[in-house]
């Protein structure tokens, strides 16, 4: 299940938990798709609120959906306590032209302020 919300026009968060499924991830896609129309590049912030599982369905999209889209991001922010995730955040990182930051859930506000700065 998704909580989504937005900070700005080009920037958007998503709270996850529950199962990351295929479903899970096609609605997330759609979504961050609908924001490219809208916008040459957005601000992503994405929270881990306890997903109970992943499929590898969702793992390899979610691996694959930024290199493909890797001029469209200016920010993403990770927050998760799972340090796993902080790895597949920092590995897609090397690829994306946006700036990537790991957060823990305990700095979840920083992660936020983060993503609304400005340049």
């Amino acid at each position: 299940m998704f909580l989504n919300f937005s900070f700005s026009n080009d920037a958007v968060g998503y709270i996850v938990d529950g199962v990351m499924d295929t479903p899970a991830i096609e609605y997330l896609r759609d979504e961050l798709l609908k924001k490219f129309e809208e916008h040459k590049k957005i601000s992503l912030y994405l929270e881990d609120s306890g997903i109970d599982r992943f499929n590898l369905n969702s793992v390899v999209t979610t691996t694959l959906f930024p290199h493909k889209h890797r001029n469209r991001f200016h920010r993403v922010a990770m927050v998760t306590d799972r340090k796993w995730i902080h790895l597949l955040a920092r590995l897609n990182g090397i690829f994306l032209s946006a700036e990537v930051k790991n957060f823990t859930t305990e700095n979840r506000l920083k992660a936020i302020a983060w993503i609304e700065e400005r340049d």
